[in-house]
């Protein structure tokens, strides 16, 4: 069975609560019976969700909601030192633990599998999880985003294994202790915290020494980023690496990636065996996704045969290339890609399948550091593209750097060829795209910011 609620977790406040990864921990505390209470900026659906549970969620953020008998406060790195719960928290000398503290604690005692890379997480945590679930063996899971089937991000399951996603941002994917570990693929990105390549290998050389003996780091062999780690880690003691991919060296290969659609059939070579299953979702990045979450599951004594064929059953996180619905004839699909290299698989997956209809883009960069950095191969990507629309910055987190604005990503892109528009108005865009969409198109909204919210309002459009 699995454990019960970590010390001093009894009465937890949440600040942020609804966000991807608070909602999550919070979701499996009051699951285990805690007294959840927390607060965020706006109403959603994860907030809703955790009053299901039990919990208490706040809308705003006000000295008065920390209640006075709370445990703990947990906090996010996004929080800011003047947050007026935090300083109410300092008053009444209730501990503040970081989210990456409160979820290492969630693990302990049980078989973890922590999910690490610039790109992929989500998804591969979630086929872990839907797999596993699939395989009666009852996991708990905590993922950056909902599950398409489950519609949930996290759950307390019975069983002795826990999936998370790993989230090397800021460092926090350091605090934990997994019995197998993936990576991904290992960039740079995360510019406000990470300075150079050198920082972030140490940081995930930091993450790959935190397996527990005996475990077993299971990493790309095709990616750049994650070869070089693999050289510098590859004298961890007690320490089990197994490589997969593409590479005629790696310990899990691929033998053959065949696109059918929107799903495909991957083959793979596996302790000198072949093995063939279904990826129920579309593009190579995917299936290769789907090899990882094998390759650690094997790892932990799932048998090959078995988890493949669950693997068949994930359908899908919302906002990884999830389709919103069709409208005279076009159909409207949604991806968080705001990275040039996610921005690449994603393009490519739905040029696939788009065959030869068209597709068009509606692009949100997210973070002022990040499209500093990254700008030129954003608008690069978008190259794959028919026609873009490109929105303003979504700052998040940041406040906004003088002259960085989508201008960067606009001019980059015209560069390489694409036709760009930039509107600036967010309202405006789904009557422009419905105006230039024909029946066959792809219309792709993409970015992690609220762009998501385009979807049903450029379906609605299409439908009038």
């Amino acid at each position: 069975m699995a454990p019960g609620i970590p010390a001093a977790m009894e009465r937890p406040h949440f600040i942020g609560i609804g966000g991807a990864g608070m909602s999550g921990i919070a979701k499996i505390l009051a699951q285990r019976g805690a007294k959840v209470a927390g607060s965020d900026a706006k109403e959603s659906g994860s907030a809703e969700a955790l009053r299901a549970l039990g919990a208490t969620v706040h809308i705003g953020h006000a000295a008065g909601h920390l209640a006075d008998d709370a445990s703990c406060v947990v906090v996010s790195s996004a929080i800011r030192a003047d947050n007026p719960e935090l300083l109410r928290a300092a008053e009444l000398s209730v501990p503040v633990v970081h989210r990456s503290d409160a979820l290492a604690s969630l693990m302990g005692g049980l078989r973890a599998i922590a999910v690490a890379g610039t790109h992929g997480k989500t998804t591969t945590t979630s086929m872990l999880a839907v797999a596993l679930t699939e395989l009666n063996l009852d996991p708990s899971y905590a993922i950056g985003g909902d599950l398409a089937g489950p519609g949930t991000n996290a759950a307390h399951g019975e069983g002795a294994i826990f999936v998370a996603e790993a989230d090397e941002s800021d460092r926090s994917f350091q605090k934990y202790d997994p019995e197998v570990a993936i990576v991904l693929n290992v960039e740079l990105d995360h510019h406000a915290n990470y300075a150079s390549m050198d920082e972030i290998y140490e940081s995930f050389e930091a993450f790959a020494g935190k397996i527990v003996p005996g475990g077993s780091l299971v990493i790309s062999a095709d990616q750049a980023g994650a070869v070089e780690l693999t050289e510098r880690v590859r004298a961890l003691p007690s320490v089990n690496v197994v490589t997969y991919g593409e590479s005629e060296h790696a310990d899990v290969r691929v033998h053959k990636i065949t696109p059918r659609g929107l799903t495909s059939e991957v083959t793979v070579v596996l302790n000198g065996k072949y093995l063939t299953f279904t990826v129920s979702v579309p593009g190579r990045h995917y299936a290769l996704n789907a090899v990882a979450a094998l390759a650690a599951g094997v790892a932990l004594g799932v048998p090959a045969h078995n988890l493949a064929s669950a693997l068949g059953k994930y359908t899908g996180v919302k906002r990884r290339l999830q389709l919103k619905g069709e409208a005279a004839g076009v159909q409207v699909i949604d991806s968080y890609a705001h990275h040039p290299t996610e921005m690449t698989a994603d393009l490519e997956a739905m040029r696939g399948a788009a065959s030869e209809a068209r597709l068009l883009v509606v692009f949100q960069p997210h973070l002022f550091s990040r499209t500093q950095e990254l700008g030129t191969e954003m608008g690069q990507a978008l190259a794959l593209a028919d026609a873009s629309v490109v929105l303003d910055i979504y700052p998040a987190r940041e406040d906004p750097i003088p002259g960085i604005t989508s201008d960067l990503i606009i001019d980059a892109a015209r560069a390489a060829g694409a036709d760009v528009t930039a509107v600036h108005d967010k309202t405006a865009v789904p009557e422009a795209i419905a105006g230039m969409a024909k029946p066959g198109d792809l219309v792709l909204t993409m970015g992690a910011g609220d762009v998501t919210d385009l979807g049903p309002q450029i379906l609605d459009h299409l439908s009038s």
